[in-house]
C-alpha cells in the first residue's frame, strides 16, 4: 500500500480526521515540543520575518512559529482540506497565521518572499522531495533559513527482544505511512546539492515507555493495516494491540524513533 499522506486528498475524510488528531497528539508530547524548541533556538530570524510551513497538517508547529517575537506572518500549506479545516479551527487566536491548500512541489508564492521555510515531518511523505526543496530555495530570500525535521523511520521500534511479534506490526505501519523511511539520512547531501549551506545536522531521540500515547497509535495502525491486507487475521491483530497495552501496564513497553533536524541557509 502507498503512503497515506502522499495521497492524502484521495483518503476518506474519516481517516484524514483521525490522522489530524494523531498529529495533534504527537505535537503535544513534551519530548516532541522539546525537539521543536531545540531547532527553533538555532535560527536567527530578522524582525518582521515571514515564515512558511510546508505540509503543516492541522497546524501545531505553525501555531508555535506564530508565537515567535520576530515573526510577522506565518503561512501553513497542506494538500488536505480536512487538515486545513482543523488547522483554521485551532488557530483562531493567532492573527499572524493563515493556511492555504497547495503542493509543496509547486509553491504559489513569489521568488524570495520568505525568511524561513519549514518541513516538519513532511518531506518523508512527499514523492520527489527534491522538487519541494528546490521550491523552498526559490521562495527563500538570500540567507533565508530552511529547517527540515523528519523521522529516521528506519529506527522505529517497539521490540524488547529478538523476534518480538510487535515489531512486524510497527514495520507494516511505517511501510504504509512513510513514503521514504531513509530520507532523513540523505537530507544534508540533498540540501548541499541544491545550493544550501548546511549549518547543523542533529539527532533527536524520542522514547515512550510509561505513557506511550503516540507509539500505541503506531502499533494500532500497523495492526489494522496488516489485518486489512489479510497479512494478519483480525483476532491476531487485536491480540497484538492488547499485548502492547499489557506491556504498558506491566512496565515493559518500549517505543523509540530517532528524529533528525537539518538546518540550512540559502546562499546569497
Amino acid at each position: 500500500m502507498p503512503d497515506v499522506y502522499a495521497s492524502i486528498t484521495e483518503t476518506d475524510q474519516a481517516t484524514q480526521a483521525r490522522l489530524a488528531d494523531i498529529l495533534e497528539l504527537r505535537a503535544a508530547d513534551p519530548q516532541q515540543r522539546a525537539m521543536v524548541e531545540q531547532y527553533l533556538s538555532e535560527i536567527e530570524l530578522p524582525k518582521g520575518a515571514r515564515a512558511l510551513e510546508v505540509g503543516c497538517g492541522p497546524g501545531p508547529i505553525s501555531r508555535r512559529i506564530a508565537e515567535l517575537a520576530d515573526v510577522s506572518e506565518v503561512i501553513g500549506l497542506d494538500p488536505s482540506p480536512v487538515f486545513l479545516e482543523k488547522a483554521r479551527e485551532l488557530a483562531k487566536q493567532h492573527s499572524k497565521l493563515s493556511f492555504r491548500q497547495g503542493d509543496g512541489r509547486a509553491l504559489d508564492f513569489a521568488d524570495q518572499s520568505f525568511d524561513f521555510v519549514l518541513f516538519h515531518t513532511a518531506l518523508c511523505h512527499i514523492p520527489e522531495p527534491e522538487k519541494a526543496l528546490r521550491e523552498a530555495c526559490r521562495v527563500l530570500r538570500p540567507n533565508g533559513w530552511l529547517v527540515a525535521f523528519d523521522g529516521d523511520y528506519a529506527t522505529t521500534t517497539v521490540a524488547i527482544g529478538d523476534y518480538d511479534p510487535l515489531q512486524p506490526v510497527v514495520e507494516g505501519m511505517i511501510a504504509n505511512f512513510v513514503h521514504d523511511r531513509w530520507l532523513a539520512r540523505r537530507l544534508p547531501k540533498i540540501l548541499a546539492s541544491l545550493g544550501f549551506a548546511v549549518k547543523s545536522t542533529r539527532s533527536h531521540g524520542y522514547t515512550q515507555t510509561a505513557e506511550p500515547t503516540y507509539m500505541l497509535t503506531i502499533v494500532d495502525r500497523g495492526a489494522d493495516l496488516l489485518a486489512a491486507t489479510g497479512t494478519l487475521g483480525v483476532d491476531a491483530a487485536e491480540a497484538l494491540k492488547l499485548e502492547a497495552r499489557r506491556r504498558v501496564k506491566a512496565g515493559e513497553f518500549f517505543g523509540h524513533i530517532s528524529f533528525v533536524s537539518v538546518i540550512a541557509r540559502r546562499t546569497a
